[in-house]
């Protein structure tokens, strides 16, 4: 891929580009949840100190910081406002960003496994368990309230998306779909009430698993729902008609993508049947969105070991898997849904 050349930044942009106070002082707002303290009616510093359990002096200074980036608004003297910014910091902004921004929770202790950067470009290896002690999968099984983080931070970003995929694939009107590496359950749950003649079954790690037995029996899927509590890098549910991997691929190395695309594979294939394969996925491509994407693919390997894959990088983890390619199709926002199924000659249908 080449890119056009650009004008060469100025010392001013280098040092806005480098800057890390703002990034922090809006992870630090939105973990002390200023943002609604303020719609509730604390706007004066005393009691938005008092509420947010923050020492006033220290909050003025971070205020200070992000008003002048059009965060917050200071309408008087000690007393703010909420800009168009901030409401997205609110706990019920759009897309969940305050739980994204929340360095007691998950997101930001993804973000904090960036102090690790120069370790992975010099090794090759995620920084969260150098930062942290342990890898995230750790944290997800060792730590409840982390594990409950992590969860919710997927279901909110699968919510997000899940009507585009939906609407992008003809998914079959009868028949039974495995949702691999499922978490939440919001992507299959859509699916089902897509596609009243279709059976699912869930498939993810126990706490995840139950959760989302919970969540598809309050959404009244219950008898056409199941839910199967195991590994994708265990042998899978056999003889679905497809088998479904949402941003699962995207948080592993090669090797281990491979072993859980052969998983697929023999599932949906046992002695020799037809069963199909979608992988959802954000691929690195050209166009408006590869600043996006090579930015979640960084991210991707600080946190797991993972990759953002190019069309040609996963179609060789197809191959490799013994199966051929048989749809693709992208979405308006750049989601990738690539279909496969046994074989070896890969073939497109548009």
């Amino acid at each position: 891929m080449t890119t056009l050349p650009q004008a060469a930044p100025t010392r001013v942009d280098l040092a806005v580009l480098a800057d890390l106070v703002t990034p922090w002082a809006i992870r630090v707002a939105a973990t002390l949840r200023l943002a609604d303290h303020i719609a509730a009616g604390r706007t004066r510093l005393p009691e938005l100190a008092r509420a947010s359990d923050a020492d006033a002096d220290a909050l003025r200074r971070l205020l200070r910081v992000l008003v002048g980036r059009g965060v917050f608004a200071e309408p008087e003297e000690d007393t703010y406002a909420l800009t168009s910014a901030a409401e997205l910091l609110k706990e019920d902004g759009p897309f969940g960003m305050r739980a994204w921004f929340d360095l007691d929770g998950m997101g930001g202790r993804m973000d904090q496994a960036f102090g690790g950067l120069l370790h992975t470009v010099r090794t090759g290896e995620p920084a969260y368990p150098l930062v942290h002690g342990r890898s995230l999968w750790q944290d997800t099984l060792e730590d409840p309230e982390l594990a409950r983080s992590y969860a919710e931070l997927m279901a909110t970003h699968t919510t997000w998306a899940a009507p585009e995929v939906v609407a992008a694939h003809p998914w079959p009107e009868h028949g039974h779909v495995v949702d691999v590496g499922g978490g939440s359950g919001s992507l299959l749950a859509r699916v089902l009430t897509a596609r009243p003649g279709l059976r699912g079954t869930l498939l993810d790690l126990p706490e995840a698993a139950e959760e989302a037995r919970r969540a598809l029996e309050a959404k009244g899927l219950g008898a056409r729902a199941s839910v199967h509590s195991g590994s994708f890098f265990d042998p899978l549910p056999a003889g679905a008609d497809l088998y479904l991997l949402t941003w699962v691929l995207h948080d592993w190395n090669d090797d281990d993508a491979l072993r859980i695309l052969r998983r697929c594979a023999a599932a949906a294939t046992p002695g020799g049947g037809g069963g199909e394969i979608l992988i959802v996925e954000n691929l690195v491509t050209g166009g408006r969105r590869a600043d996006v994407a090579a930015a979640m693919d960084l991210r991707l390997l600080v946190l797991f070991g993972g990759r953002e894959r190019t069309p040609r990088q996963l179609d060789d983890l197809i191959t490799r898997a013994g199966l051929r390619v048989t749809g693709r199709h992208v979405t308006g926002t750049g989601i990738h849904l690539v279909t496969c199924a046994a074989g070896e000659q890969a073939t497109d249908r548009q």
